[in-house]
């Protein structure tokens, strides 16, 4: 029989809990702690205290209480002090960020990425950023670790992309690419942008709460992060979510993927700019374009709302067949159409979508915005502290 957990293992448990929990929802009291972890007090005074000795998190009396006696500490993931540096490759852009725990931007940059770039162009401006963000850092700080969010599919084993028909790359060694760049730059994990994004929202954004979440991420491509019972659903070789290339009308237009009438043919950028007469045009602005025209009475720019909107309807009303979902949220420009088209999106998903399967989904724009991506792929550097905050 195998023995049970030793003392020291139910501890290092509990401290990855208490930390996760506070590098989650922010300055939280022992009291709170002791409520929402189901240790007891003493217990969680001597987490908090060897966690404190650690440098992970600081303990100080609330800046004000209305209750009488003794208040409860508060702590408080010392943010500046522990960090990671977070990489996002984007069809248009590249950013860079320096993430304190607790999911706090501490500077960061960002720089346009021309479309065609290759990978050991886009490699040097972003380590770069990394060195330059360097400078300054005070000594007595704590690195954790580089998480790096691309728009393809990536295998986080060895940081290959295996496929990123949105940015031109196809088997491309991002990771030891990033690596041989960065030099000495100690763990360095890679994921995808839609499915870091898709983390981050369902912990600490719009669908907090939710345990069954579809964060769809739009661009050129389409890209989802689905969230079942809690747990990422990642699939064999960790490449589920690639809904954009869900066949939805076998007669329409060839696929950057080769195939034809993927879904992202007919919601990404380019189906709403060419059914603006746009078709010239690409990016975001040109996308914003269009829905403020739209918004401004444009007829040209809201018939190519009303197609795209129609098809987001159609595909997400399959999705919420499928996975049943809590919350759907419209992620990157997808998020600028929805705004626009947010009553036919509805009309659409609820004429297919199983009553069952509809009746409580809510849709929803990302709540951390732009820097989901960002914040999600430092969430993969700070993973391994998270689960044992006394690792080396």
């Amino acid at each position: 029989m195998r023995a049970g957990p030793s003392q020291e293992e139910v501890r290092r448990h509990n401290l990855g809990t208490l930390l996760r929990y506070v590098h989650v929802h922010g300055a939280t009291s022992r009291a709170e702690l002791t409520s929402r972890l189901g240790l007891n007090r003493s217990t969680i005074g001597a987490l908090t205290a060897d966690l404190t000795t650690a440098g992970l998190v600081s303990e100080a009396a609330p800046l004000e209480t209305r209750r009488a006696g003794r208040p409860s500490l508060v702590v408080r993931p010392e943010s500046s002090r522990v960090y990671a540096y977070a990489i996002s490759i984007e069809v248009d852009r590249l950013r860079a960020a320096r993430v304190g725990l607790g999911g706090h931007i501490l500077d960061r940059r960002e720089t346009d990425r021309p479309r065609g770039m290759q990978v050991l162009d886009a490699v040097e401006p972003l380590a770069e950023f990394v060195r330059e963000m360097r400078v300054g850092v005070p000594d007595d700080t704590r690195y954790v670790g580089t998480g790096v969010a691309v728009a393809g599919m990536v295998r986080r084993v060895d940081g290959m992309v295996r496929l990123a028909p949105t940015i031109g790359w196809v088997e491309e060694p991002v990771g030891p690419a990033l690596r041989s760049a960065l030099g000495d730059a100690g763990p360095l994990t890679l994921g995808n942008h839609a499915d870091v994004s898709a983390l981050v929202e369902h912990s600490r954004g719009a669908a907090a709460g939710c345990d069954n979440v579809i964060y769809l991420y739009g661009d050129v491509g389409v890209g989802a992060g689905i969230i079942a019972d809690g747990r990422r659903v990642a699939g064999h070789g960790g490449y589920g979510g690639e809904v954009g290339h869900m066949v939805v009308n076998p007669y329409g237009r060839e696929c950057s993927c080769g195939s034809r009438g993927c879904w992202e043919t007919e919601i990404g950028e380019y189906a709403l700019l060419k059914h603006a007469g746009r078709d010239q045009q690409s990016g975001r602005d040109a996308v914003l374009g269009v829905v403020d025209a739209a918004m401004r009475g444009d007829s040209q720019a809201q018939f190519a709302v009303r197609q795209v909107g129609e098809w987001i309807g159609f595909g997400v009303g399959n999705l919420v067949n499928i996975f049943n979902p809590e919350a759907v949220i419209f992620g990157g420009t997808l998020r600028d159409v929805y705004l626009v088209a947010a009553a036919q999106i509805r009309s659409r998903l609820n004429a297919i979508a199983l009553p069952a399967c509809r009746e409580h989904i809510r849709l929803r724009t990302p709540e951390l915005g732009n820097d989901a991506a960002l914040i999600g792929a430092a969430e993969l550097a700070f993973e391994r502290l998270l689960e044992d905050p006394l690792i080396n």
